[in-house]
């Protein structure tokens, strides 16, 4: 192999190949070269990886695979973000995945960079069956609380969807629909359905934010998102509240008296 191809050749091939049975790879492992080791290492790195990914995906496909075999094939998962912010609206959504996607990379989406959210909200929205989306503006919160404005938001997301669904993952939450449900802990780390959802919600809310920030730059809301940073609490202090501020929410309540 040393004599027909070179490094640079190897690590092309290596990039075709799909698992550790491929008799390519059991060439390179032999190949004594520095450089092919090393790219055997990088290969094995990534496919390791890879394995990690798939088990998380299957792991994370348990509560859909149950209500499959019960015979349910619009599952729709719930979820929401936003509670904790002091500023903005909290966002809700719902989401039908098809039962033959594979969306591997997907989960919680407070454990994925802004990059690999991004890049899944594109396949999740390619792919799903359905989404709908609920919005919850400040002032609502504040007439309603955060845990009642939480459920109105999800709520709007499931009336948004374009199918109806048969059965509902929801993340720690109990909603008044007509259809069964489960609550699940920690559904967007343990439920394709609800990461989905988390996704979606996630990115949708951020945007907002962003847009507000081009209005009120010295807040730093496309960082902070609207959460009690020290900088957000330092701008409130110097400038005021804005009209997306949370009015029953300290220390915003304290400056407004």
């Amino acid at each position: 192999m040393e004599k027909k191809l070179s490094i640079k050749e190897i690590k092309e091939r290596l990039q075709e190949v799909l698992d550790e049975t491929d008799p390519f790879l059991q060439l390179c492992v032999d190949d004594e070269r520095k450089g092919v080791q090393q790219a055997v290492k990088a290969w094995k790195r990534s496919y390791a990886k890879k394995l990690q990914l798939e088990q998380k995906w299957m792991h994370m496909n348990k509560y859909e695979n149950e209500l499959l075999q019960q015979g349910y094939t619009q599952i729709v998962g719930i979820d929401e973000v936003g509670r904790g912010p002091l500023c903005g609206p909290v966002v809700a959504a719902a989401v039908i995945l098809p039962r033959e996607v594979k969306l591997i990379g997907l989960d919680d989406s407070k454990k994925m960079s802004d990059i690999q959210k991004d890049d899944m909200y594109e396949q999740i929205m390619q792919c799903a069956v359905a989404v709908g989306i609920g919005i919850v503006s400040n002032e609502i919160i504040d007439k309603i609380n955060i845990y009642e404005a939480t459920k109105v938001a999800m709520m709007e997301a499931v009336e948004q969807l374009s199918v109806l669904p048969e059965y509902a993952l929801i993340d720690a939450m109990r909603l008044p629909l007509d259809i069964p449900q489960q609550s699940i802990i920690k559904g967007d780390a343990n439920s394709v359905s609800i990461a989905a959802a988390s996704v979606i919600a996630k990115v949708t809310r951020d945007r907002l934010m962003k847009q507000y920030d081009e209005k009120y730059p010295q807040y730093g809301f496309k960082n902070n998102m609207g959460y009690g940073t020290k900088e957000h609490l330092e701008a409130l202090d110097q400038f005021g509240i804005t009209p997306w501020h949370r009015m029953s929410f300290a220390p915003v309540k304290e400056l407004a008296k």
